[in-house]
């Protein structure tokens, strides 16, 4: 697969179909990779990317920190996860694209529509993760990386990383910078030499950044209420996935259509038709 650099972080993307441009924000939470819309949950049931594909070109990427992509040990916020979606856009020499994001990828959609508006045509954002069920999942998992560190230290992380497989969401002990410690043994040497006093605060400060609010995090509210860019919400419906996120992103956003339809409706021929047919109204 093809890699770009992007503010000298390495992205994995794939571009697939024909038609206009639809940047595609990954669903998977802190292992958001391009392979999660055909294998995650509901999207390998939904079979969105391979309908979408037929009529847009649909680009796909891992996040930085997932799956081929690199890293960087640093604060990292939504506007820095947006800036990797439109470096990549850059780097393809697309001006203006229809922007998609599952799960967490809703977040970065609506951050990147507040930082970049011209650069979008529309916004598809497909069962929003949040809720307080959500905040509350997501500081206990980087609380209990903070815990291990602190009991065992950095290097043992790099260990525990280069003897397992799994993710972040898997094993919280591993951490958010799991998938470049296994891949990078330059990054593996410098994270595990990382102050573990100075990454504490770094790692506190990453989830107060991400996760600050009950519902969807990302773009405040005030700036989606100003947002002038057609959008369609798709409800979710469990812990991480809650209704009400769904919801507020409804009542937050001026030109926005809610599909108002059941996980359980939302299938195989339902949901890539809805989806499809608010980007050619667009």
């Amino acid at each position: 697969m093809p890699t770009a650099i992007i503010d000298g972080i390495i992205t994995r993307y794939e571009v697939a179909g024909s038609g206009p441009p639809l940047l595609m924000f990954s669903p998977g939470g802190f292992n958001a990779t391009l392979d999660n819309w055909r294998s995650l949950a509901i999207y390998r049931r939904l079979n969105l990317l391979d309908q979408l594909a037929a009529r847009y070109t649909c680009i796909t990427f891992d996040r930085r920190e997932s799956g081929h992509s690199g890293g960087r040990v640093e604060r990292v916020g939504w506007r820095d996860y947006a800036a990797q979606g439109k470096g990549l856009l850059a780097h393809l020499g697309i001006e203006r694209a229809h922007l998609m994001g599952g799960c967490v990828g809703c977040s970065i959609v609506t951050t990147f529509g507040v930082a970049y508006p011209d650069a979008v045509s529309s916004m598809v954002l497909y069962s929003p993760a949040g809720g307080p069920r959500y905040r509350l999942t997501q500081h206990a998992r980087l609380g209990q990386h903070l815990a291990y560190v602190a009991e065992h230290g950095l290097h043992q992380v790099v260990a525990l990383a280069r003897s397992s497989d799994q993710t972040f969401t898997q094993d919280p002990r591993l951490g958010p910078w799991v998938t470049v410690v296994r891949r990078d043994s330059s990054f593996a040497d410098v994270y595990a030499h990382w102050d573990a006093d100075r990454y504490a605060v770094l790692v506190t400060g990453v989830a107060r950044l991400l996760f600050d609010r009950d519902t969807v995090p990302g773009a405040e509210p005030e700036d989606l209420m100003l947002l002038d860019i057609p959008a369609l919400v798709v409800p979710g419906q469990d812990a991480s996935h809650a209704t009400s996120a769904a919801r507020y992103l409804e009542e937050c956003l001026p030109r926005v259509q809610y599909w108002d339809v059941p996980v359980s409706e939302q299938t195989e021929d339902t949901a890539p038709a809805r989806v499809m047919a608010f980007l050619d109204a667009v």
